[in-house]
C-alpha cells in the first residue's frame, strides 16, 4: 500500500494514543520511550524517526513553570514550610514528566511523518 491509500490520522490525536502516524492502529512504543522497530499493522519503518531533545524541553518548560508556581502557592499562599512546599512541587515535577513526555515524543514523531520531515540535505 502508497501512503496515500491510508485514511488520513491526526498527529496529535495519534500522538496522543501513541499510536502509528500512518494507520493510527499499531503501537508507536516498544516500552516506556523505547520506538517499535515497525509498525505491526501497516509495517510503516520508525528507524528513521527520531524526536531528538524536542519532547524534553517542551516537558522542561511545561512542568517547570507548574513546579515553580505550585511551590510559590504553596509556600506564599497556604505557608507550608519550605521542605514541604520543596517536596510538592519535585513531586508534582516528576508527576507531570512521566504523563507528558511520551505523548509528546509521539506527538513530534507523528508530526514528523505527516510534514515529509527528513535531515537537510544542501543542493549542489
Amino acid at each position: 500500500m502508497r501512503m496515500t491509500d491510508y485514511p488520513p490520522v491526526s498527529p496529535y490525536a495519534a500522538g496522543m494514543k501513541g499510536t502509528c502516524p500512518r494507520c493510527g492502529q499499531g503501537a508507536l512504543f516498544d516500552g516506556f520511550l523505547t520506538l517499535r522497530s515497525s509498525c505491526e499493522v501497516c509495517g510503516l519503518d520508525f528507524a528513521k524517526a527520531d524526536s531528538g531533545d524536542g519532547p524534553a524541553v517542551f516537558v522542561m518548560f511545561i512542568v517547570g513553570f507548574i513546579a515553580v508556581a505550585l511551590a510559590f502557592v504553596a509556600r506564599f499562599m497556604w505557608y507550608a514550610p519550605l521542605w514541604l512546599a520543596f517536596l510538592i512541587s519535585a513531586g508534582a515535577a516528576v508527576v507531570l514528566t512521566l504523563a507528558l513526555l511520551r505523548p509528546f515524543k509521539a506527538t513530534l514523531i507523528a508530526l514528523q511523518y505527516v510534514h515529509k520531515a527528513a535531515e537537510g540535505r544542501l543542493e549542489e
